[in-house]
């Protein structure tokens, strides 16, 4: 994108988003949103539902992401600007669908970074009784507004520490497991895949695996930074598929070794479950250093997760889809989208309110109806529009995709399908009233290489 493009789409005295990340910020971005250690952000809750095979449900859900990754990849490298699910189908569908899209793309984003404060004043507050979880919670979200504000540079340097952290964390966590199973004496290598007996059956398996799919939400996050990429069209598609194979192994083997170190799913309490792995495979100290790597990987995911999401409301902002004055503007000083930002910071402060089950399940239902949509505009893009006949690639590969994020988003409890679709219906009014009843043109900004006019605008004669 020319710079007079970018001053055109953001306004004669707005900034723009700076072109700064390379392959290897792209993935450490990645893997921080969906932080390797979020294995245990609902490993008591999953343990239960799945009837002791988290390990099982990973797989199921990390097949279906890997078809769901490589859809976005394709889509990152056809159309590398920011906004995700929601350009891609609106180039694919029209604006109306693709307005509907990121609609249901932003209850993920936008409970992520809530969910992430949920879990660090969950855990701070079990590590030090005497600081209250809405404190902690304060905090968290007055470190990662700041960082976000500054700019995406920091964002990336933070993540690298944090990523080191974790892997510190998680080799020592392995081997203090290893050592311990071996003092069992007798260990069934299988249970993790077979269960406990309490839930059998594919039903609770695959309810298990649909609440997981919050795990994988970074190959998502990585194509919201495609117009912050220095090379978008080989750098994001790389990236979004390196992030998921590697996050998809990580969580599998995380969770095998800790059904071994700990086969039961009988919890002091179900939504920190986790820390009843960590004693007893390490004690206190490897109880405390899971809460400091824990902790430290949450406010990463926080901080990458505000990130994609402002940059979401940005996309819709500069679009006229929400008010532009508010989610269209990029700071010229921090060359970021500060008000998108701020607004998300306020609504992360629900976190102090809302349990962890509610919103697991809410963060998978948003990322299930974008990750559905995704794969079928690539069917739409390349196979039908673009007339490129390898079935395979682009009718085969894309509508197994759908398929298994259509059966996981099946598998989701009836109240968490009741609350997204009322999200949804929601958004089908707020586009009513920006319409005015489809009598106008959905508003959508053309993100060529050169500047451009809004539907409306044509509509206008412009």
């Amino acid at each position: 994108m020319t710079r007079d493009a970018e001053a055109y789409i953001t306004g004669p005295h707005e900034g723009h988003l700076k072109r700064a990340l390379g392959l290897p910020s792209l993935v450490l971005f990645g893997l921080v949103y969906m932080v390797p250690l979020t294995v245990f952000t609902t490993y008591g809750i999953v343990t239960e539902t799945s009837g002791g095979r988290l390990p099982l449900s990973y797989v199921v859900t990390t097949i279906a992401m890997v078809f769901t990754a490589l859809s976005y990849a394709r889509m990152a490298g056809a159309i590398p600007v920011a906004g995700s699910a929601y350009t891609y189908t609106q180039r694919t569908f029209g604006a109306p669908v693709g307005f509907l899209a990121g609609w249901s793309l932003l209850l993920d984003y936008l409970f992520l970074p809530m969910l992430n404060y949920l879990v660090i004043g969950l855990y701070l507050n079990a590590a030090v009784p005497a600081l209250p979880e809405w404190v902690i919670v304060v905090i968290a979200i007055a470190i990662v507004t700041v960082l976000n504000v500054v700019g995406i540079v920091s964002v990336a340097r933070a993540n690298f520490l944090i990523i080191a952290v974790q892997a510190i964390f998680i080799v020592v966590f392995i081997v203090l497991a290893v050592v311990k199973t071996t003092g069992y004496g007798s260990v069934d290598l299988m249970a993790p895949f077979t269960g406990d007996g309490t839930a059998g059956g594919m039903s609770p398996l695959l309810a298990g695996a649909a609440i997981l799919c919050l795990s994988f939400l970074g190959f998502d996050a990585v194509s919201t930074l495609s117009e912050e990429a220095k090379d978008a069209r080989r750098s994001v598609p790389q990236a979004i598929m390196i992030a998921t194979i590697a996050s998809g192994v990580i969580f599998i083997v995380l969770s095998y070794v800790s059904q071994l170190v700990f086969p039961s799913n009988k919890f002091g309490d179900v939504d920190s479950g986790s820390l009843d792995v960590m004693v007893a495979a390490g004690g206190p100290f490897l109880d405390t250093f899971f809460t400091a790597a824990y902790v430290a990987g949450a406010l990463g995911s926080a901080l990458t997760s505000q990130a994609s999401v402002a940059r979401i409301l940005f996309a819709m902002g500069r679009d006229g889809i929400l008010p532009r004055k508010i989610f269209g503007h990029v700071s010229a000083r921090f060359s970021t989208p500060v008000y998108a930002i701020l607004v998300v910071s306020l609504i992360s402060l629900l976190a102090i309110v809302i349990d962890l089950t509610t919103l697991a399940s809410l963060v998978s239902f948003g990322a299930l109806v974008a990750f559905s949509v995704v794969n079928l505009s690539v069917i739409k893009h390349y196979f039908v529009d673009r007339r490129e006949r390898n079935v395979i690639l682009n009718v085969v590969l894309p509508a197994i995709g759908f398929l298994l994020t259509a059966w996981l988003w099946t598998s989701l409890s009836k109240e968490t399908l009741v609350v997204g679709l009322i999200w949804l219906a929601v958004g089908f009014i707020w586009l009513l009233a920006v319409t005015r009843g489809f009598r106008r043109p959905t508003p959508v900004l053309d993100l060529d290489e050169t500047p451009s006019v809004t539907e409306s605008d044509r509509a206008a004669g412009v």
